[in-house]
């Protein structure tokens, strides 16, 4: 994953999972673009709504993986100046989502390569909750879900 940089002068920075979830509960939030309707709109948006709730119940970090590069991510993350919680990343290869088969093909649409929606809770590096969406669908991945799996 890719940490976006925080102002151009700054380098694209490699961050692992692992460095951010060991010893911690987590979230990580798959969503299949940055600046799509489902994902800007109602996804991301119901995370930063209840990120202090989540964090309440035992969340030390929210993250936001997309496969979008670092700097549309950085923009993305811009966009949401009410955010205090969430943390976005970069899998511009897919390299992440196509480990654990969490990509989508996206091709017939124009978009190529992506990656499933889906909310994970990660407790010191096990997956708790896997709530996973199909064909496009929000309906099992949102943060009230997360927070009924808490």
């Amino acid at each position: 994953m890719q940490n976006p940089p925080r102002n151009e002068a700054h380098q694209i920075v490699n961050v692992s999972l692992h460095s951010l979830a060991a010893g911690k509960q987590v979230i990580l939030v798959g969503v299949p673009g940055a600046f799509t309707p489902g994902c800007s709109l109602k996804h991301v948006p119901g995370f930063i709504e209840k990120a202090e709730e989540l964090k309440s119940k035992g969340i030390s970090e929210i993250l936001v993986l997309s496969v979008n590069d670092p700097y549309v991510m950085k923009a993305w993350a811009k966009s949401y100046p009410e955010n205090k919680h969430l943390k976005f990343f970069s899998d511009g290869s897919a390299a992440y989502m196509k480990s654990p088969g969490l990509e989508l093909d996206g091709s017939d649409k124009g978009f190529g390569i992506r990656s499933e929606r889906f909310a994970l809770l990660v407790d010191d590096l096990k997956v708790k909750v896997a709530n996973m969406e199909t064909g496009g669908q929000l309906k099992v991945s949102s943060a009230d879900d997360m927070l009924k799996a808490l």
